[in-house]
């Protein structure tokens, strides 16, 4: 493994208006090739594949070139780039106050939330944007959603439900809702989790109360659309919109059921009793060929076959251990980590950091590998996770420890190819987890490059082949 040990050092391309085909040309050749955004929770289709060319088959000897390293506050939220800007959600607490030791307190802790907006070029500050905003949730960090940047607005979603848009030029407010007080709901016992979608007009969230699970509203003036959906709690599952069936569907996953609804109205199509414990649902769903995939930690893993010809759904398997515990768990019980589906096999982080490969159509588990959350095969440890993020033939897998991993995945197995240390891990998993240092912020995958965060930095590292 290659650690990195650059410099710390303080760190747009703009769309031309195609006038004409001179014009055209002139910017296929100033901008950079193949060069991808990633403006929201998952990339720019909201599916966790990365499409970038040209990206390196292995890290040099000393880890890949750091581009900037900038100071930030506490979060867990991943951050966004668009248009040569990064975006990234966190909190600053007030002072002489800390947060507490054990991280499932849910003492009232005074601070601000801030959205900060970066130069790609070198990580420094083009604006900010902060509010007081005072916690009172487990695992009070910070932050836990990934901004949406569209047509210009930036889209932010805090952890007490501060729920924002914003000018992506300068950060000025354009409108703002706070969901528990518009909605008459409570803050979620890990705070408002579900990155908001951002779907034509539309403002997808969670926000919780009676018939108000979810919620569409404007995106240009935070006007109600339609509402949703009732349960007793919302969750931490972020929506997403699948084409199946004739007819696209946001898929809405809350701790009493999978529900699918007609983006346009809300209007439900179907839904599917999955209940979850301690209100975890999280991972967002996954669909391959019709089928639409489910897990979570206590709940385990579900497999759902969507109609061809019209949005309906039959239940294909469905698979639980008898815990969460490593001995007794069967096909997925992810935590937090979106799985992946290729070609028939899932692949996703089990309740105590096990990567497995399942048959998608039965659930049978193929392999498993602690390699991935660890540096060999170690002791498995509650809540271990990774992020797995295809690219081409291979996988970039970021893990807690601040590793990057380039590996194969296939049904033959796991295989490691190259590992760099990026970040140092600053949270804590608390006792439940045996107090290990972890960082659980998903990185984005831009412009060639990685950019992650940790509760102290944001760094932004080239992963272009040289």
């Amino acid at each position: 493994m290659v650690r990195i040990s650059s410099p710390r050092t303080i760190g747009t391309w703009q769309r031309t208006p195609l006038l004409g085909l001179a014009l055209l040309s002139l910017a296929l050749i100033s901008a950079p090739a193949n060069a991808d955004d990633w403006p929201q929770w998952l990339g720019p289709k909201r599916c966790g594949v990365w499409r970038e060319t040209g990206i390196l088959d292995h890290f040099p000897k000393d880890g890949p070139k750091v581009r900037w390293r900038t100071t930030i506050g506490m979060g867990y939220a991943g951050p966004a780039v668009a248009e040569g800007r990064v975006y990234v959600h966190d909190r600053m607490l007030a002072p002489d106050v800390k947060n507490p030791d054990n991280p499932f307190s849910k003492n009232k802790i005074a601070g601000k939330e801030r959205i900060l907006c970066l130069d790609d070029k070198d990580g420094k500050e083009i604006w900010k944007h902060e509010y007081d905003c005072a916690y009172e949730i487990s695992y009070a960090s910070g932050p836990r959603t990934t901004p949406s940047i569209v047509d210009g607005k930036v889209y932010t979603l805090g952890a007490m439900g501060h729920l924002l848009c914003l000018d992506a030029k300068d950060g000025k407010v354009i409108w703002s809702k706070n969901l528990p007080e518009e909605f008459n709901s409570g803050v979620p016992m890990w705070g408002f989790s579900a990155s908001p979608l951002v779907d034509g007009d539309k403002v997808i969230t969670l926000a919780g109360g009676a018939d108000h699970v979810v919620v569409a509203l404007n995106k240009d003036t935070g006007k109600e659309i339609w509402h949703a959906l009732s349960a007793k709690e919302i969750g931490y599952c972020p929506p997403v919109i699948v084409q199946a069936g004739g007819k696209r569907q946001l898929i809405i996953w809350h701790p009493e059921s999978v529900n699918s609804l007609d983006p346009e109205t809300g209007k439900p199509y179907w839904s599917e009793k999955l209940l979850v414990n301690a209100g975890m649902s999280i991972p967002m769903p996954r669909l391959e060929d019709n089928k639409l995939f489910v897990t979570g930690f206590y709940c385990g893993s579900m497999m759902l076959k969507l109609d061809s010809e019209q949005p309906a759904e039959q239940l294909l398997w469905k698979e639980k251990g008898k815990n969460e515990q490593p001995q007794s768990t069967k096909a997925l019980h992810a935590v937090m980590s979106t799985p992946y589906l290729k070609d028939g096999y899932i692949y996703g982080v089990c309740s105590y950091g096990q990567l497995r490969c399942l048959k998608a159509d039965t659930g049978e588990r193929i392999w498993e590998s602690l390699k991935a959350t660890g540096e060999k095969d170690e002791p498995v440890e509650r809540w271990a996770n990774a992020f797995i993020i295809p690219n081409g033939d291979r996988f970039f897998i970021s893990n807690e420890k601040g590793d990057l991993i380039i590996a194969k995945l296939s049904p033959k197995g796991y295989e490691e190819i190259s590992r760099a240390h990026i970040l140092e891990p600053t949270g804590k998993t608390g006792p439940f987890g045996g107090n290990r240092s972890i960082v659980w912020s998903h990185p984005a995958f831009a412009n060639k490059s990685m950019y992650a965060r940790n509760d102290k930095e944001i760094v932004c590292v080239s992963l272009a082949a040289e």
